[in-house]
């Protein structure tokens, strides 16, 4: 037997679904309070020693951070090839906004300290805004128009061909997830600047992110409800076939019903809803009340609860099509080859640990927080 037939490629496809979520959550984890702080900068900052403050709470691992960014990008194009080509084609513009706007977030942070000038130091402070708030808007835009299905299709060669408009993605519930991940994500940020900052910066901060958490938890629930009662789901039409190659047209996929059908099949996954409303609400008591590691910990809950809520929803699509259901992609119809899925667990297995361990050790040497005088003291050497 040759070894990759250890594991069938059903189970590798599953495999390779829960791992692409990890990857996605430990972005939003560590990445997201990287954004939340840049969305959250001009406004917790009144002077610019203060804004050099939240800065270098997390200018030591912000590069670390993206590096959940690539490697979940590198799944999807990997692991999902059908679903990287159609979302990366259909989204192009979307993508070009949200690559722009990561851009202006290394250049800000080299470049912003280079010159003593208000104006320059002021033009980059809202540069790295934009490269905090845009990512996180759309990503939670992107993730609301999935949920309502994307209009493309495939035609007999397998050629995808997508038929919307970067306007027509900004559409009420897409805008409304839209709010649910900035604010999650500023809230996320919040609880990082009151773990890492102290004085005026931390207590900005937490007055902020009590708010923005409030705002990202009734925004959920809203789109829960929403999503309940005015948002078509899809489902597969009969079972589909144990290890089939990976072609769309094999199965027969139809729009129709509601997505929380789920809720009723798998009654277990209401887990992650509840988490993620929760996991808010407690971030937001959390930052009121001045608990610093709770605060954090809870909005960690709340964004693995939110994620995580999505794709189990959905499950096991991946990517509907409004335009033509039976186009859908699925677990079971988009991945890569046995072969593919089964050389890239092993390397997962292998550097995923690694990547952990050595995260884990970059923030206990750079553990404890930033102060003033700390950045007054090395401000040549300090972003």
């Amino acid at each position: 037997m040759i070894l990759h037939d250890l594991i069938s490629l059903d189970v590798l496809r599953v495999i390779w679904w829960v791992l692409l979520g990890v990857l996605l959550t430990g972005f939003a984890l560590t990445d997201g309070f990287d954004l939340g702080v840049g969305t959250l900068l001009p406004f917790v900052g009144k002077t610019d020693l203060e804004r050099r403050v939240a800065i270098n709470t997390i200018g030591p691992v912000w590069e670390g951070n993206q590096v959940w960014f690539i490697l979940g990008g590198g799944a999807i194009f990997a692991a999902w090839p059908p679903l990287y080509a159609v979302s990366f084609s259909g989204f192009y513009l979307a993508m070009f906004v949200v690559l722009a706007a990561l851009i202006l977030r290394p250049v800000g942070f080299k470049y912003r300290s280079k010159r003593d000038g208000a104006g320059w130091r002021s033009a980059w402070d809202w540069a790295l805004f934009v490269g905090g708030a845009v990512p996180a808007l759309i990503f939670g835009v992107a993730m609301g128009n999935v949920l309502q299905g994307v209009p493309f299709h495939f035609n007999e060669d397998l050629m995808s061909i997508y038929t919307g408009t970067f306007f027509g993605l900004l559409n009420p519930f897409a805008l409304l997830a839209g709010v649910v991940s900035l604010t999650m994500l500023v809230t996320h940020g919040a609880g990082w600047l009151q773990l890492k900052a102290e004085g005026p910066v931390a207590e900005r901060a937490r007055a902020i992110g009590s708010v923005t958490g409030l705002v990202a938890a009734v925004a959920y629930a809203l789109a829960g409800v929403w999503m309940a009662e005015g948002i078509v789901g899809y489902h597969i039409v009969g079972p589909a076939a144990a290890n089939a190659p990976s072609n769309p047209f094999l199965i027969d996929m139809a729009r129709g019903g509601n997505w929380m059908a789920a809720y009723d099949a798998r009654p277990w996954i209401a887990i992650a809803p509840v988490a993620g409303l929760l996991g808010m609400l407690m971030a937001s008591l959390g930052l009121r009340r001045g608990w610093e590691l709770g605060a954090i910990a809870w909005s960690k809950v709340g964004i693995i609860g939110i994620i995580s809520s999505v794709g189990l929803t959905m499950f096991p699509f991946i990517l509907p099509s409004s335009a033509d259901p039976k186009s859908s992609l699925t677990v079971w119809n988009a991945s890569s080859s046995q072969m593919t899925l089964f050389v890239m667990l092993v390397c997962a297995v292998i550097f995923v640990p690694i990547i952990l361990a050595y995260t884990a050790w970059v923030y206990k040497v750079l553990w404890g927080k930033v102060t003033e005088d700390g950045v007054a003291e090395a401000s040549d050497s300090v972003y």
